[in-house]
């Protein structure tokens, strides 16, 4: 399955199909739903990184389960924007993800998600590391998503 632009994911969607966000990491991918009308992103789970073809078995569950019909997944662009190794490495993962569950995929920058979101939890919750380790991917994964859902583009649902 080839990777599509935001703008043809959203006219791709059936009507109340959910899109998941997939922050990929090296040890954990974090996961977040979007609401059936897409507007608000909430954290789902984390899962540890493993073979590909278990978390696509996963998320092709997920899928069915939450009526998903698209994926977000983050990408980590350099700072100023260009496309690094880790970059490339996010798109061949996230194209053969695609590929595995059949579910269409945007790319969406992630540049700085995780950090927002640490800086959130340190401030904001006062939460210890250790208790961030368990929360900061899905929350990576909502954050990611939900900017790509303010981005898209308003369709008739």
């Amino acid at each position: 399955m080839t990777l599509l632009t935001l703008t043809d994911l959203a006219a791709r969607l059936p009507r109340h199909a959910r899109l998941l966000g997939v922050d990929p990491g090296r040890k954990q991918v974090g996961l977040a739903l979007s609401d059936v009308s897409r507007v608000v992103a909430s954290p789902f789970q984390t899962v540890k990184r493993g073979k590909l073809t278990a978390m696509a078995t996963h998320i092709r569950q997920i899928a069915q389960q939450q009526e998903v019909a698209g994926m977000i997944v983050g990408i980590p662009l350099s700072l100023d924007g260009s496309f690094g190794p880790a970059a490339q490495a996010a798109k061949d993962w996230a194209m053969a993800l695609s590929d595995q569950t059949g579910l269409p995929t945007c790319l969406w920058d992630e540049r700085l998600s995780s950090s927002a979101v640490n800086r959130m939890l340190i401030k904001e919750a006062d939460l210890s590391r250790k208790k961030r380790e368990g929360v900061v991917d899905q929350l990576a994964a909502a954050y990611i998503l939900q900017a790509a859902l303010d981005s898209m583009p308003s369709l008739e649902f």
